[in-house]
């Protein structure tokens, strides 16, 4: 199978499996990030609360590796994915996804940033990333410590408005967007099924 006849890679008229695969788990990875920063922020004494907290760094830093990973397969995409229509709404959603894109790498960054800066290391799902030094560098935590929830609040509300935009597209405009995410293609015309 060749590049252009793969369902693996990207087309113009959807978004081969692998996009898609990367799409829908960072989809599951966001929701257990937000649950858990909910429940901490609502009652971080609750048992539930701390079991989902309690993987709140494995799971973000899971996060910063699959967003790269998407990243770079965009790029390798680039060419051949299906393009924005070239309107204000169109321009919205290239600057609406800029944004995502920037806040899923900033976030964790940070956060992986504060980790080292705190001294005590960084161990994701029990694996040791780094060792602790011992030694804190307020200068490397002041970032993330004044802007790592608002931006993962931010972008809550941002993944929010994508979800919604999604689904107007679909059930609004009766447009094909959301069906290019999760099937890959459109279905054809005249088929039934």
């Amino acid at each position: 199978m060749t590049k252009d006849h793969s369902t693996l890679f990207d087309h113009p008229e959807g978004y081969g499996a692998i996009t898609r695969a990367f799409h829908w788990l960072m989809a599951a990875l966001f929701a257990w990030q937000f649950l858990s920063a909910i429940l901490h922020a609502v009652d971080r004494d609750l048992p539930v609360a701390r079991f989902f907290w309690s993987w709140h760094s494995s799971v973000g830093f899971l996060l910063l590796v699959t967003v790269v990973l998407r990243g770079l397969w965009a790029l390798a995409n680039l060419g051949n994915r299906p393009v924005y229509a070239v309107s204000l709404l169109g321009t919205a959603a290239r600057l609406g996804h800029l944004i995502l894109y920037l806040l899923m790498l900033a976030i964790p960054t940070l956060a992986v940033v504060r980790a080292y800066g705190s001294g005590r290391g960084l161990s994701v799902f029990g694996i040791e990333v780094f060792a602790g030094s011992g030694e804190r560098i307020p200068a490397l935590m002041a970032p993330a410590n004044a802007a790592h929830g608002l931006l993962g609040w931010t972008l809550l509300v941002l993944v929010a408005g994508h979800i919604v935009m999604a689904l107007a597209h679909a059930y609004l405009w009766r447009e094909d967007t959301l069906t290019r995410m999760v099937r890959g293609r459109p279905a054809p015309v005249g088929r039934i099924g």
